[in-house]
């Protein structure tokens, strides 16, 4: 296939894709389920595609969304607990961004967010610990217990802990877009990010240790470097995440094996921020398989899944390990972090 027709098939799996994400969108069901994602996704996908149509064509569908989620939420409810706080948060970052703006609405949200603290919002106290080890998945009769519970409130059944990576991809996601939107969600992004090396060493991925907690580091490297780079806005460096990068490279490898298109997709763009073209091998064996995969109704993923988040998740993803970027040079998001992550790059795994 030439160069041309290869850009071509890519483009038009993209534009499928996106469309499938606005349909689900534009069930209200769906849209109150997950609104702030949808947001997100959009946004995202218009400040950092190189395509202009893509680009045209995703704030569209967002700023419609947007305007939406602003007639849905025309004022904070005071019985917001913190994870309705952290979720309005990416909603109103998002709606901001996307040019819907509710100056009153972000100045409500601001007071309401410091009636919670750290723990509240990221599951542990990055200030004194590392992430949590001891957070309890939602037990099945779908109860939420406190962290340090063994055995359900409600139907004493034993419960599973979570992944500790997963307590830290929660608190990394929610500190950084918190901090981007000037509204504090109980600490700095700073603060989370200064535990990546006692994170390390990362699994092995060779099924030798457990696949829950390798699948979740996987995600939270992704995001480590999402938000460094704000979410595809510029490149990093591999020299100041080179394990990490590594780890990434290595995952990639898993992914096809696993034959993940949602995995595949954050790995791809994760990636590509570290400088690797489409013309690499590994990147281009990851596109060739998702252009493989990708649904009739252009979607990724799991067509009989019953969670829409099942379906359009991996759909996004998916178009973000396609799509090309409109790099904004090498950088981190966040300046001031370059003493930080200098200092993580040197650091022996496991340190604390």
């Amino acid at each position: 296939m030439s160069t041309a027709a290869s850009i071509a098939k890519r483009d038009s799996a993209v534009k499928r894709g996106l469309a499938f994400i606005y349909s689900t969108a534009c069930n209200p069901e769906h849209f109150q389920s997950y609104a702030e994602d949808y947001l997100c996704c959009f946004y995202c996908i218009s400040a950092t595609s190189s395509n202009p149509d893509l680009r045209q064509t995703a704030r569209a569908f967002g700023r419609e969304l947007a305007r939406q989620w602003r007639q849905d939420y025309s004022e904070v409810p005071r019985t917001a607990d913190a994870n309705y706080v952290a979720a309005l948060v990416f909603g109103n970052d998002a709606a901001d961004r996307l040019g819907v703006r509710d100056n009153a609405f972000k100045e409500q949200l601001r007071k309401l967010a410091g009636d919670f603290d750290t723990r509240d919002y990221m599951l542990f106290d990055p200030a004194t610990e590392p992430p949590a080890t001891d957070v309890p998945m939602e037990c099945d009769c779908g109860v939420t217990n406190r962290r340090g519970r063994m055995i359900c409130r409600r139907c004493k059944s034993q419960l599973t802990m979570t992944s500790a990576y997963w307590v830290w991809l929660i608190a990394l996601t929610r500190s950084y877009t918190a901090e981007r939107h000037g509204i504090k969600l109980g600490t700095s992004f700073r603060s989370v990010l200064k535990w990546l090396p006692a994170m390390r060493p990362y699994p092995s991925l060779d099924g030798t240790e457990d696949e829950f907690d390798s699948y979740w580091a996987i995600y939270a490297v992704t995001h480590v470097v999402y938000a460094l780079n704000d979410y595809g806005s510029y490149r990093l460096s591999p020299t100041w995440l080179p394990k990490e990068y590594a780890f990434l490279k290595r995952s990639l490898t898993r992914a096809l094996e696993m034959e993940d298109p949602e995995t595949m997709g954050e790995l791809l763009d994760s990636l590509k921020s570290f400088g690797l073209t489409s013309n690499h091998p590994l990147i281009r064996r990851g596109m060739d398989y998702l252009l493989s995969c990708q649904n009739e109704d252009g979607s990724w993923g799991n067509p009989d899944a019953e969670d829409i988040y099942e379906r359009y998740h991996p759909t996004w993803t998916a178009i973000d390990g396609l799509r090309e970027y409109a790099w904004r040079g090498e950088r981190l998001s966040l300046q001031r972090l370059r003493p930080l992550v200098a200092w993580c790059a040197k650091q022996p795994d496991g340190n604390a």
